[in-house]
Formats: structure tokens, C-alpha cells, sequence
């Protein structure tokens, strides 16, 4: 999420995804919602894979794919797969709000040397026409809802298409998430119990803490020109659909968060209100730079961290 005002009408407009109870591996989410089963789709469905591969290195081949989606339309993903033999530990990325999958080309060419398959979807309001569905419909919350949701699904599905590959391991798979795609983190870690391990960067607790709280310029703005009292009434009726409650239920997941010590989105309560709830067992890395986490080292941890859980040879060598 590295655009700004855009990020908080995305942001809001998620915290409308009820929780809900889901096949494929999948816990009930206790509260209000817990027999809303939002998030469950015809896992019987064919994928109907569409493969092209669009570039080779020494260690890997990478292929531009589609699926289909159970919400309708398909889903585009880069899918890298080593150049060696299996079976292999996979790994599903989220990437930021605002951005591409291409955010991660870079992290799952690394993956592939010490034998891991990557998965990278867009979502759906990135995707290209006519299977693009828009969001920032901020008077309609319940339209972006749907698309959210489909988000969500999407993702399951993709665990879906790394099962269903004889050379990826089921026991070894993980999640990672940046900004946007640490919300869609928390939810997976509580609704899909087929991941081992999860990574949630610069993730938030709550709507609240970005809509009403937050002191970056751009959302001090957006909050001050709103109409009186929408904002306020938008976060009060999604505040028990926030990532801070689907984190509350990642157990046995495994969690991996990391933070920037220089977050302009949300403050350090925020933060260690979110560390406080998630569920164990976690692994807490905080970093001297910003939301985007670009800082080496935290691809260096995030690595080693993944090793240890998904079984990679250890030493990231870039």
C-alpha cells in the first residue's frame, strides 16, 4: 500500500469481510459471524489452468497463469517453479493493496534455489478487463464486501492449485503478506488450516486505527473533508470484522510479524495491540525503516524464519 489516500478507502472497505467458517482444512472464526461461511466455495470446481511460461533463469522457470475463480471471471498469477526435482515446499503470496504481483517475482526466484514452488495472484480490481471488479466504492461498502471476499477465496484457491501439484510437499506450505496482503494473512491463518506457517508485514489491528486514529497527513485530510459522522459510522459497523479478530484464531499456524519502526499508517499501540492478540506461535522483528519493509534484512529474516518452518536450506544466498 504504498499509495496513500487510496490505501485507507481499501483498508475500511476490507474490515466489511464477516468471518466465517470455510472447507478445505478450515476452523470455525467464534463471534457474531462464526456461521457466516463467507469465505466457502466449490473446491470440486475445475481449476482450468491457463500456462505460459515467460522466462527461464538457472534456477527456475517462471510461468504467467490464469485459474478460475469460483466467484466467476480468473484469476491472473505468476507460478516459479524450480529447475529440480521435487517434492518442494510452496509458498502464497499477498502483495500490497495498491500494487502487482510482480512485487514478489523477485523474492520467489530466490525461494526456487533451495527448492520452493510460488504462487503470486492479483486481485481482482487488478486484474485486466472483463475480469476486473473496481473497489473504492465508499458510500457502498457492501458491493467492495463482495469483491473482498472474492479476494479471499481467490487466495484459497490458489492453495488449492500448489496441492494439486505432485511436486509440492503438503506439509510444507506457507503465506506471506505485505500491508494489504497481511489482512488477507490473518484471515487465511484462521479460516485455512492446510498452511504451516504464516508472515505478516506491516499488517494493522484495526479499521480504526488507520481511519480515526492515524496521524499520516493524507488520511488527516481524508477524515476532516469526509461527510460528519461517516467515517465514524463506517468503522463502528465493521469494528468486529477487523484483522485483529481472525489473528485472535491463526493457532497452530505458525506467525511471523514484522513492523517498521517508522510506520506512518498506524502508531506502536496499534502494533503491539495486534502482536498481543495473534495467536501462538509467533515470531515478533521490528526494523529501522518504513511501511514498504525494503530494508535487506527483512528479507533475510523472513527467509531464514521460512527455512526453519517450511524446510529451505538455510544461508539466503541473493
Amino acid at each position: 500500500m504504498s499509495h496513500r489516500t487510496p490505501f485507507l478507502v481499501v483498508f475500511i472497505a476490507v474490515m466489511l469481510v464477516p468471518a466465517g467458517a470455510t472447507q478445505n482444512g478450515a476452523q470455525p472464526v467464534t463471534g457474531a459471524q462464526s456461521t457466516v461461511h463467507i469465505f466457502d466455495y466449490d473446491s470440486k470446481q475445475p481449476l482450468d489452468i491457463v500456462d505460459k511460461v515467460v522466462e527461464e533463469t538457472p534456477d527456475a522457470v517462471i510461468h504467467d497463469i490464469t485459474y478460475a475463480s469460483p466467484k466467476g471471471g480468473r484469476v491472473p498469477a505468476y507460478l516459479v517453479v524450480p529447475k529440480a526435482k521435487g517434492p518442494f515446499a510452496a509458498v502464497l503470496f499477498g502483495h500490497y493493496g495498491l500494487g502487482l504481483r510482480s512485487e514478489f517475482i523477485p523474492e520467489a526466484k530466490l525461494y526456487a534455489k533451495p527448492g520452493a514452488v510460488s504462487l503470486i495472484p492479483d486481485y481482482p480490481w487488478d486484474r485486466p478487463e472483463p475480469w476486473r471488479k473496481t473497489v473504492f466504492h465508499f458510500d457502498k461498502p457492501e458491493q467492495d464486501r463482495d469483491v473482498y471476499i472474492q479476494a479471499v477465496v481467490d487466495l484459497r484457491r490458489g492453495i488449492d492449485l500448489l496441492l494439486t501439484r505432485s511436486d509440492v510437499d503438503s506439509k510444507r506450505l506457507a503465506y506471506v503478506g505485505h500491508s494489504y496482503g497481511a489482512q488477507w494473512g490473518s484471515i487465511l491463518s484462521a479460516v485455512d488450516k492446510r498452511m504451516k506457517a504464516t508472515v505478516l508485514m506491516a499488517g494493522v489491528a484495526e479499521g480504526a486505527d488507520l481511519a480515526l486514529r492515524s496521524n499520516d497527513p493524507d488520511l488527516v485530510e481524508m477524515r476532516t473533508n469526509a461527510p460528519p459522522g461517516l467515517v465514524e459510522k463506517y468503522v463502528q459497523g465493521t469494528s468486529d470484522l477487523d484483522a485483529i479478530r481472525f489473528v485472535r484464531h491463526s493457532a497452530p499456524v505458525a506467525l511471523l510479524m514484522q513492523f517498521a519502526n517508522y510506520e506512518r499508517y498506524f502508531d506502536k499501540a496499534s502494533e503491539q495491540h495486534y502482536i498481543d492478540a495473534a495467536g501462538d506461535p509467533k515470531q515478533v522483528l521490528r526494523y529501522d525503516t518504513g511501511h514498504e519493509l525494503n530494508d535487506p534484512q527483512v528479507l533475510r529474516d523472513r527467509y531464514e524464519w521460512l527455512a526453519q518452518q517450511i524446510g529451505l536450506r538455510s544461508n539466503l544466498q541473493p
